[in-house]
């Protein structure tokens, strides 16, 4: 059993930067990906940019 080696312990400090944005991207994702104004209901502007940004990423969108 030389072969065995046991596992490291990733530290808070160096894990925070990740918990915090991996949820950032996702909602970011959602809103230009899939939202299609279900949750972005804050004007035409909001709208408009995530529709926009749909057509960038070659998403359909209508």
């Amino acid at each position: 059993m030389s072969g065995l080696t046991t596992p490291s312990i990733i530290p808070f400090p160096r894990l925070r930067p990740w918990l915090l944005a991996v949820p950032v991207l996702l909602l970011v994702a959602y809103l230009v990906l899939m939202d299609n104004g279900a949750v972005s209901q804050t004007g035409a502007f909001l709208h408009e940019l995530m529709h926009d940004g749909r057509h960038l990423l070659g998403v359909p969108c209508h």
